[in-house]
């Protein structure tokens, strides 16, 4: 089952993509903190192991993916909060801005090696 994606000072739709994910990142001010999934993120995006529709497993999979690149460009910390026997929280949490010209956040959408 999917949940709501929940965030701290920030509204959020469901269900969360890449999208708007990305454009979370661009408007969040540091220290606010978006959940962008619950399970067990490496089993859910497995083909023949996740339990997740098909399309529902490769949105998952976009959204990880440009959260993992958000976080390596600087814009993020990852974190996550085991909430039980494989169950997960994971979390976004936005870092200060620094004066270093930013990747533009569609780049992240498509280009790994941008971050």
């Amino acid at each position: 089952m999917l949940m709501a994606p929940q965030t701290g000072n920030i509204h959020s739709v469901h269900p969360l993509t890449d999208i708007t994910f990305c454009a979370w990142v661009g408007q969040a001010a540091p220290g606010d903190w978006l959940e962008y999934h619950r399970g067990f993120l490496g089993i859910d995006v497995m083909p023949g192991m996740s339990t997740l529709s098909d399309k529902d497993r490769k949105r998952l999979g976009a959204l990880a993916r440009a959260a993992f690149r958000a976080c390596e460009a600087g814009l993020v910390h990852l974190v996550q909060q085991r909430l039980g026997p494989d169950r997960f929280a994971y979390f976004a949490i936005a870092r200060p801005k620094t004066g270093a010209t930013p990747v533009p956040l569609d780049r992240l959408l498509v280009e790994p090696e941008a971050a």
